[in-house]
């Protein structure tokens, strides 16, 4: 029987869990390099020891918040079309976890050791915007223009969503959608055709 004060030990998993979820908070904050373990352990409400049972290092904790936040994204999103249910599914996404999308699409860029995945990433969504475009843009630098900024615009107008208090979720994907399709309009324009009406 425990003592009375005394902390009851946590199943592996939900104490993994917990220390993931308290370095999301933390890094979310300061960003990989100005988070130290200390700043998590106190978050998490554990010590070094605690979080050196589950993860080797402050780069392998991490890693493990971006892959779980990348897996999640994926799961609600997919990984290979524009579909009608995108949007508001990446919206959902972000609103649930805002502070792992934040560190997915902010912070992680930023950072040499993480480079890999973001550009991963990037890469990833630039090759299913191309593919989409394609259909109503023809070959060519615009298209390939269009295809590399809406990712980037997308999820740039996600994280100003979240930083701006979520205003109006049912009309979001809406207005992101309306910022898409007038990048996607200004690609396809023929050469020579003015932007102006």
């Amino acid at each position: 029987m425990p003592q009375s004060g005394a902390k009851a030990r946590l199943p592996r998993a939900e104490r993994r869990a917990q220390i993931l979820a308290a370095a999301t908070r933390a890094f979310a904050r300061h960003g990989f390099a100005d988070t130290g373990l200390d700043d998590i352990a106190e978050e998490a409400g554990v010590t070094r020891v605690v979080l050196y049972r589950h993860f080797d290092s402050k780069a392998e904790l991490y890693r493990t918040i971006l892959d779980r936040a990348c897996e999640r994204l994926a799961e609600r999103v997919g990984t290979d079309g524009f579909e009608d249910d995108a949007i508001p599914a990446l919206l959902g996404a972000a609103a649930d976890d805002p502070d792992a999308f934040r560190l997915l699409f902010r912070f992680a860029n930023r950072e040499r050791e993480f480079r890999d995945l973001t550009d991963s990433l990037s890469a990833a969504a630039a090759t299913v915007a191309r593919t989409n475009l394609a259909k109503q843009i023809p070959p060519g630098p615009w298209l390939d223009w269009a295809a590399q900024l809406i990712p980037t615009m997308t999820t740039d107008a996600v994280i100003a969503w979240l930083d701006n208090g979520q205003p109006d979720p049912e009309t979001a994907a809406d207005r992101i959608r309306a910022a898409i399709h007038g990048i996607s309009d200004a690609a396809g324009r023929p050469q020579g055709a003015g932007l102006r009406q």
